[in-house]
């Protein structure tokens, strides 16, 4: 079977009722999107998926012993693909699954950085319109800052992905500010 995009998002929205996880999913997805018309283009949608999926079961299913391996033991059930199911288990560093796909390696990537800019953009008059890497580059510095992103992750993402740091930072800022009205930042 061949997942959907929409089908992804109601998975999401079944599983899934916190409203900041389900923003964090969407800006996930959204720099996945970015990503994958740069690196697959013919993958788009199989990129979004894993990004709309990717912490799917965090809110049933907290601990590491089951998140991510409940949710993707379901994606397995439905037959969504196993690029997909292993980019979301290496997205979750103690999962010891390595990120062996370009999919993998971007989730990792933009996993906790999405976080931390939605952070930047709340504390922002302008939200993501008009922010730069290099504001995001100073509030990283700041440890009490979004003080739960682990910047360790960050930075392992950008060095495994093979990017420059501020070209990632910006190209995931401008994922976001492309979707800002339907994200709500």
């Amino acid at each position: 079977m061949t997942m959907t995009i929409e089908q992804a998002r109601s998975l999401m929205h079944e599983w899934v009722a916190s409203p900041a996880l389900r923003l964090h999913m969407e800006c996930v997805a959204c720099c996945m999107a970015s990503y994958a018309r740069e690196l697959e283009p013919a993958e788009v949608d199989r990129w979004i998926i894993a990004g709309l999926l990717h912490d799917f079961d965090y809110e049933k299913h907290p601990s590491r012993e089951e998140h991510p391996f409940v949710g993707v033991r379901h994606l397995e059930s439905l037959g969504v693909d196993e690029e997909i199911r292993r980019a979301i288990l290496g997205h979750a560093e103690y999962s010891g699954t390595p990120r062996d796909s370009a999919m993998a390696r971007a989730l990792f990537a933009v996993d906790e950085l999405a976080g931390f800019i939605v952070a930047c953009a709340r504390v922002r008059p302008g939200g993501v319109s008009d922010m730069r890497a290099s504001s995001v580059k100073k509030k990283l510095k700041d440890k009490a800052f979004a003080a739960a992103v682990s910047r360790a992750d960050i930075e392992t993402g950008i060095g495994e992905l093979g990017v420059d740091r501020d070209a990632h930072i910006q190209r995931c800022i401008d994922a976001l500010a492309a979707e800002a009205p339907r994200l709500g930042l």
